[in-house]
């Protein structure tokens, strides 16, 4: 898959793309959806097929001090797609330049000049353009006008669920990662680096990746039974079932709020390597313990039921270890 990060100077074979468009936060069941519709009008016409999304997100952008509501960074996001087959991820800059672009001036300077697309898909409640003046009926008058075709995808859920970050957002906040899976399509993880903690962990037999999740929407805190992504030299990921904490660490009287990671049956120095946490399930609340040997008592536990709980689970991340995965190029 392609990465690209501007739509001037786009090369000749990216030009007349079939483009899926939004934030894609997530890329979960309904995200899926809309791509696919996208890959399919692209196999139609013999034209790449692509997802044109924003990097900060628009959200992010205009409330910079808002709590963090993230479900995936660009890289997790890039892995998503790319494990789709989709060909081109166009990533563009969201600054003030571009929020002030009114509707016709995106399709014209991004969509028309820049990309040359030949069809653009979005999902039912797609909105932008400058004050989000921009809606699906605009985008397929503007398509008429500029010569490209328009699918606007309806909503699509299970039962009385419909797919939708808002609803995976509840999850984790429920911790019910579980039920955010089945939403996603795949188990919600983060991606973040490696740094020094207290290095407590170790002297009881329990060293942690200590891993901060600024920016993410924060999840229940409490214990998880987690699959670890572990970046190798030839891009591809090695999975590793792990146990977590995501909380204060009470017992020691912290305030500040951190993932640590316990990797079971693995040797080896994380510190300042990038790693991704996929949650599999909530195992318990976080609590105040009597003290080490207390705690130590229960974490023996928790990684007894970590061990039972992943030997029972669907490795659904083990698709981005497949050896025979496509590259991730940035042009």
């Amino acid at each position: 898959m392609r990465i690209m990060r501007k739509y001037a100077d786009v090369p000749t074979d990216v030009k007349g793309l079939v483009l899926a468009i939004g934030n894609f936060d997530g890329v979960h069941r309904g995200h899926q959806s809309v791509i696919a519709h996208a890959q399919e009008e692209a196999d139609k016409r013999g034209v790449p097929a692509g997802v044109l999304t924003f990097e900060p997100h628009s959200r992010e952008f205009f409330a910079p001090d808002a709590p963090p509501f993230r479900l995936s960074n660009l890289e997790t996001k890039a892995a998503h797609l790319n494990w789709l087959k989709v060909d081109v991820m166009v990533a563009l800059k969201f600054d003030l330049e571009f929020s002030q672009k009114t509707a016709e001036e995106f399709v014209r300077d991004v969509l028309v000049e820049g990309f040359g697309v030949s069809h653009v898909v979005v999902g039912y409640d797609f909105i932008f353009g400058h004050k989000r003046q921009g809606t699906t009926v605009i985008l397929s008058e503007l398509g008429k006008k500029y010569g490209f075709g328009v699918t606007v995808v309806e909503p699509v859920g299970e039962e009385t669920v419909i797919f939708s970050s808002t609803a995976i957002r509840e999850c984790l906040a429920n911790g019910e990662p579980r039920k955010a899976a089945t939403l996603l399509g795949h188990w919600w993880e983060v991606e973040g680096r490696v740094v020094e903690g207290d290095k407590r962990g170790r002297t009881i037999g329990f060293p942690t990746a200590n891993v901060p999740i600024t920016h993410y929407h924060h999840p229940k805190l409490g214990v998880y039974a987690v699959r670890v992504g572990l970046h190798e030299e030839d891009g591809t990921t090695s999975w590793v079932n792990g146990v977590a904490n995501y909380g204060n660490r009470p017992t020691f009287d912290k305030k500040d709020v951190i993932l640590e990671v316990h990797l079971l049956d693995f040797e080896g120095d994380l510190y300042a390597r990038k790693i991704r946490v996929a949650f599999v399930d909530f195992i318990r609340e976080e609590k105040k313990f009597s003290g080490i040997d207390e705690l130590e008592k229960q974490i023996d536990k928790d990684a007894l039921s970590a061990r039972t709980i992943l030997a029972a689970s669907d490795n659904r991340q083990d698709r981005y270890a497949d050896k025979n995965d496509r590259k991730i190029v940035e042009s």
